[in-house]
């Protein structure tokens, strides 16, 4: 039975980045790039990569169990599991059921979502609404991603932005003021063309023409992508704190997507931000799509800058184009 007054709270989280570390000079080896140069255009320092024995569900594994063990939770108590991830394991069966089967989340049902870089927070509405309608009491929520399985390294504007990493969290309900206070989803077909994986799919299934032709890898028009990030992740955090009568002066914290500096500066700009307020950690692990968000959550707990009460919001923009904001109290 839905109950109006309900909502949800993140009760537990977790993150696991591979340790393989790769620098902004380790690209100037074989691409005709430097440091100075990736920092100043992207804010990236250094990200994580995977090595040949680890998928997406492995890190996801990870994050999940350090979550629970967060929240004190036994993994028979999971009643559904949702992993947003643009680079599953496999097209199927979905990354979230091999994780259901990793971490002996025996009751749980699971499926992934597909929104690329917004997946985590359209995965974490999701979870909302599972729990405000009554059926289910416990939800895992997971954002991972092995980006650099589809970087092409030969495209110096593309590949030094990913990483690969995963974070989770555990979902339950709660009453109000605790909990996510409101949400707003959106996105944009029309624009799909900005940023794209062309090849693998029933429109150019896997080939040797599609391997010729690169298109197995990340495709993306990098300022028709800056110019309707800040745009679209700027109103979105606005909306959700107008709608609740609130400015950014009232926002502890904001969890942006962390996909490069100079949108994150540009979004806090227009929210009415100072830099302050706004939890970045692109220096350390690049672009990591879905994974963004709940990994700068794990972490930001983890330095003890997550207080309960704190006023936080998380927005992303990502493929599709896809958007989304989140306003929680924590």
């Amino acid at each position: 039975m839905a109950d109006s007054k309900k909502t949800a709270y993140i009760a537990g989280l977790g993150m696991a980045v591979p340790p393989k570390v790769v620098t902004n000079d380790d690209f100037s080896k074989f691409l005709d790039t430097t440091d100075e140069w990736i920092t100043q255009m992207t804010g990236i320092k250094e990200r994580r990569y995977i090595d040949e024995n680890t998928a997406t569900s492995d890190l996801a594994t990870e994050a999940a169990r350090k979550a629970l063990a967060s929240a004190g939770v036994d993994p028979g108590e999971i009643d559904i599991i949702i992993i947003a991830t643009a680079t599953p394991d496999t097209l199927f069966p979905t990354t979230a059921c091999l994780v259901q089967h990793a971490i002996g989340a025996k009751n749980a049902f699971a499926y992934d979502v597909a929104a690329a870089c917004s997946g985590f927070i359209f995965a974490l509405v999701q979870a909302l609404q599972f729990i405000v309608a009554g059926t289910v009491e416990t939800a895992l929520v997971i954002g991972a991603e092995t980006l650099t399985t589809v970087a092409d390294m030969t495209d110096r504007n593309t590949c030094v932005l990913f990483g690969d990493g995963a974070g989770a969290v555990v979902v339950k309900g709660c009453d109000p003021p605790r909990g996510i206070i409101d949400h707003y989803l959106r996105c944009d077909g029309s624009l799909s063309e900005y940023i794209k994986l062309p090849g693998g799919g029933s429109r150019r299934p896997p080939s040797h023409e599609t391997v010729n032709e690169r298109l197995h890898y990340i495709k993306m028009q990098g300022r028709k992508v800056y110019v309707n990030a800040v745009k679209e992740m700027g109103d979105a955090v606005v909306t959700v704190l107008e709608r609740q009568g609130l400015t950014g002066d009232d926002l502890d914290l904001l969890f942006p997507h962390q996909a490069n500096i100079r949108i994150i500066q540009a979004v806090a700009e227009r929210a009415g931000l100072p830099m302050e307020k706004v939890y970045v950690n692109i220096q350390k692990y690049g672009n990591t799509s879905a994974a963004s968000i709940p990994l700068a959550l794990a972490e930001a707990a983890e330095e003890g800058r997550l207080k309960e009460g704190m006023l936080i919001a998380m927005v992303a923009f990502g493929s599709g184009f896809t958007w989304g904001s989140a306003l929680m109290r924590w």
